[in-house]
């Protein structure tokens, strides 16, 4: 058989049933000839087995090996990451109401205590007060004016900053939110996978 090139683009993370084989087709995108196309797409990469744990690292030289068992002669070239990380989550399981209105209620008040408090450390309170009597010559313990724009400010602001508006996006621009999970995520995917090979490689040694 002649050789044949083959491009393949690894996605860097992808979820996956554990109950099911992960084929080619699931972890990367495939350039080749239409004549060998849909047999490669189907081709099986990995059994996931109970061992692997909800995480299974699937990379580069793992593809060309089983991809040469049954096409020896092509030429396979990867574009992009080395690697994919295939997450097996178990099945998802509806939240029973209470737990979600305890949860909510606990966030909730957990959120206010903590913008009363800070409020209490800078004593927005008497800023108001002294803003008040600034501008109006007079003196009260309750400078409405300034304390509800500011606390309609404060709840317009919060949400600006979250980008969100219950689900609702309110531009395509990332929250600085979720730019911090995002690189947290990289991060942690990058952990795994130099864990993945150190023990790989334990395992290697172990068995020689």
């Amino acid at each position: 058989m002649m050789e044949v090139p083959i491009y393949i683009r690894l996605h860097h993370r992808i979820r996956h049933r554990a109950d099911l084989p992960v084929q080619l087709r699931d972890i990367a995108e495939v350039s080749a000839p239409e004549n060998i196309l849909s047999d490669l797409l189907a081709a099986v990469i990995h059994e996931i087995r109970q061992k692997d744990g909800k995480v299974v690292i699937i990379d580069a030289m793992t593809v060309v090996e089983k991809l040469n068992r049954h096409w020896p002669g092509v030429d396979i070239q990867f574009i992009g990451p080395p690697q994919t990380i295939v997450e097996t989550p178990p099945p998802k399981k509806k939240l029973p109401l209470l737990i979600f209105s305890f949860v909510w209620c606990l966030l909730f008040v957990g959120a206010a205590l903590t913008i009363m408090n800070f409020h209490e450390d800078v004593s927005m309170r008497e800023v108001h007060i002294q803003l008040y009597e600034i501008v109006t010559g007079k003196k009260t313990q309750y400078p409405l004016i300034f304390q509800i724009p500011y606390s309609i400010g404060l709840g317009t602001g919060m949400v600006l900053f979250f980008n969100h508006l219950f689900k609702k996006r309110l531009n395509e621009e990332p929250s600085p939110l979720e730019v911090e999970m995002f690189n947290y995520q990289q991060n942690l995917d990058q952990y795994m996978i130099l864990h993945e090979r150190k023990e790989n490689k334990k395992n290697d040694d172990s068995s020689s």
